[in-house]
């Protein structure tokens, strides 16, 4: 009593290709499906970028906003119309760091006691020690701060401390006083 073989179990095995025409459609959508979506993100990449026909993406104006500096350097030409600064303002902007707390054993302004010693070696002495750097003080010839204003902020600092030192006269304007007695005599 052996069964016979039924024709419908071998009918629930086959897949969804049940013949050689499907077969053929199947590999070829499988081949050219992929190759279609390739070139479609290809092209879609390479003209994502541009602009269309009408935009100023490529103007000198915006090719000029893309390329702008971040940041830009100012050179400020010395100030030679304004002429020599005075001591006072000197020692304000570049000597009262040290002078005015007394740091790193600098002479306070105004303190007697301690520029007295200095004043007695006259204001050339100071002014070499202040273009040529002494102890802790840094020279300060060729800074910010010509060698006449740096000579004019010794004076004024040494004059606080009790010494009675002209200020130092530019060199033109010491020309022409020099001058002037000599026409006034005639």
């Amino acid at each position: 009593m052996s069964q016979a073989p039924n024709s419908s179990h071998d009918s629930d095995h086959e897949g969804p290709i049940r013949t050689p025409k499907q077969l053929a459609v199947a590999v070829g959508l499988a081949f050219v499906v992929p190759v279609l979506i390739i070139i479609m993100l290809a092209t879609f990449v390479t003209t994502a970028g541009k602009g269309s026909s009408g935009s100023d993406a490529l103007s000198e104006q915006a090719t000029a906003q893309r390329i702008h500096p971040v940041g830009s350097v100012e050179v400020k030409a010395a100030s030679a119309s304004a002429g020599p600064r005075v001591g006072e303002e000197v020692f304000k902007e570049q000597c009262a760091t040290c002078h005015a707390s007394g740091a790193l054993g600098a002479p306070k302004l105004a303190d007697a006691a301690a520029w007295g010693p200095r004043i007695g070696q006259g204001l050339a002495a100071l002014i070499q020690s202040a273009l040529k750097g002494k102890n802790a003080m840094p020279p300060q010839a060729g800074g910010e701060f010509s060698d006449l204003e740096v000579s004019r902020a010794v004076a004024y600092m040494a004059n606080a401390g009790g010494a009675k030192f002209a200020e130092p006269a530019a060199p033109a304007a010491a020309a022409s006083a020099a001058s002037e007695p000599a026409s006034g005599a005639k």
